[in-house]
């Protein structure tokens, strides 16, 4: 695999992944209670650990985006 080939896939694996935190976070927001509904029938959970969990998921995929997708991405763009 050559540098462009590797900068195009990480460039599109950064904007899939941020599309799809950015979808989670809408339903995060607006379908807050179907959610949990959703996840309580299959755990145990209390409404303050519900959001933390989500809370902490979505702050720990983003910094994952950035670390192996974006980071890399602009470094290969400014390399090239």
């Amino acid at each position: 695999m050559d540098l462009e080939t590797l900068t195009q896939f990480l460039g599109w694996s950064a904007f899939i992944n941020y599309a799809f935190l950015c979808l989670w976070f809408v339903l995060y927001a607006y379908a807050k209670e179907w959610m949990y509904d959703l996840h309580s029938n299959w755990f145990e959970l209390s409404k303050e650990r519900f959001e933390l969990y989500h809370y902490a998921g979505m702050g720990i995929y983003k910094l994952l985006i950035v670390f192996f997708a974006f980071v890399p991405y602009c470094i290969l763009v400014f390399m090239l």
